[in-house]
């Protein structure tokens, strides 16, 4: 009963107004109130502080400095081989697997289409169609630095408005659509064994989703869908290598990876609710 009331609160719930109020109040310097939050933050979600560059919870100056603190030099090592892609976030993996005639598995019952979570963009739908992918969520205690699984360059990014419901396992289990339906921000790259997509998705309370090109991409929430396209070299080319921040999150989400058909092989170690830590094994590149 509880949970459902949980459920059904979000489609009552302000979510714009609420997620616009955290942002403004998680950039805030608010001194001795800004040390309080951090601190209590951290100790009711047993975030690990002695990973962080500033170990310190009263050295951030806004709640959104602590959120997306770096790490400590080595504190996440990336996995080496030519060939093993690595993990992009510290989270949990939500579901991971093939797509099956155009869809992506949410939660047990619940599956969304390749054509919704793509918002249409049909050339790159057909990328997709029969790949493979992968879902981490993103919990408040976790790194929220977003990094690249291999070597790639930009090719296309869109921003897709949306709604900003929770994407939290409960909400994914009883909201249908629940990724296709949150706002996203959706990169498209050229990797040396094909087209990657890798998605970050926004939620409730999530004040901004971020790139390391083009800085803030939301707020503001104009509720329009928005692309871009970027060169494959030259002036204006965004090339990452494995391991490089690509995005952030402030506060906790989701991240999508989608692969093309024969692509990749999942590392067996994954399965849903598997913990992920980044720069860990995520899979290896198949020969093309």
């Amino acid at each position: 009963m509880l949970d459902r009331i949980k459920v059904q609160l979000q489609y009552l719930l302000p979510k714009q107004g609420l997620t616009q109020l955290a942002g403004w109040g998680a950039s805030k310097q608010a001194g001795w109130l800004t040390r309080l939050v951090v601190k209590g933050f951290a100790k009711y979600y047993r975030v690990d502080m002695q990973e962080a560059q500033q170990p310190d919870p009263e050295s951030y100056a806004t709640f959104n400095d602590f959120f997306v603190r770096p790490l400590k030099e080595g504190a996440r090592p990336i996995v080496e081989g030519e060939r093993q892609l690595a993990l992009p976030a510290d989270g949990a993996i939500s579901q991971l697997g093939p797509i099956t005639e155009g869809k992506l598995l949410q939660a047990k019952g619940h599956d969304y289409t390749l054509e919704a979570l793509l918002a249409c963009n049909m050339s790159m739908v057909e990328k997709f169609r029969n790949g493979q992918f992968a879902t981490i969520y993103l919990s408040p205690r976790d790194y929220h630095r977003v990094h690249m699984p291999c070597n790639g360059v930009l090719h296309e990014m869109l921003y897709v408005p949306g709604d900003l419901f929770s994407v939290n396992p409960l909400t994914a289990e009883n909201v249908p659509n629940l990724f296709a339906r949150n706002e996203r921000v959706i990169c498209l790259f050229d990797t040396d064994f094909g087209p990657m997509v890798q998605i970050l998705v926004g939620a409730t309370i999530v004040g901004s989703i971020e790139t390391v090109w083009a800085g803030t991409i939301t707020p503001p929430r104009q509720g329009v869908l928005q692309r871009w396209t970027y060169p494959i070299e030259g002036e204006g080319a965004v090339i990452l290598k494995k391991g490089d921040e690509m995005g952030r999150f402030k506060l906790g989400s989701t991240v999508i990876n989608l692969f093309t058909e024969n692509s990749i092989t999942f590392s067996p170690a994954l399965q849903c609710k598997t913990p992920t830590r980044m720069g860990e094994l995520f899979a290896e590149a198949r020969e093309q």
